[in-house]
């Protein structure tokens, strides 16, 4: 059975995550605009920087911080800034554009929360993408 485009632009988004060095969640965001991939994102720490998974501590796990408090403190870029990120950097716009993003919790928790965080929820506004697809696994 072939897979709808939101299926697929999705199923890309989860493979993507898979390269997230968090240690709280996998998250993989893809930028689609005409029907073409024009950039991909994983949560992650910034270039040259150290990844949570390498050093096998979260900071925020650490100071038993709750989702959504204290980012500031977390070392990595979310997956949906670094999307729009890397298509600055190769001069791709992402004006009309439509992100998908795939989120897995790994800590355990169950609680949902169905969509980016505030911060890139305004990041992904104000880059000018149209709409966004959210596929959230706990």
């Amino acid at each position: 059975m072939r897979p709808t485009k939101e299926e697929y632009y999705m199923s890309i988004a989860k493979a993507v995550s898979a390269r997230s060095t968090c240690t709280r969640a996998k998250v993989g965001a893809i930028i689609v605009k005409d029907d073409v991939i024009i950039s991909t994102g994983y949560v992650g720490s910034a270039r040259g920087e150290d990844n949570c998974c390498d050093l096998g501590i979260c900071e925020r796990d650490r100071l038993k911080l709750n989702p959504g408090e204290r980012y500031e403190l977390c070392r990595s870029v979310h997956a949906e800034a670094n999307s729009i990120i890397n298509a600055a950097r190769s001069g791709q716009s992402v004006v009309g554009g439509t992100m998908y993003i795939y989120f897995e919790r790994l800590d355990g928790r169950k609680e949902t929360h169905g969509s980016p965080c505030l911060m890139c929820s305004r990041i992904i506004k104000n880059a000018g993408i149209v709409d966004w697809k959210f596929e959230e696994v706990v």
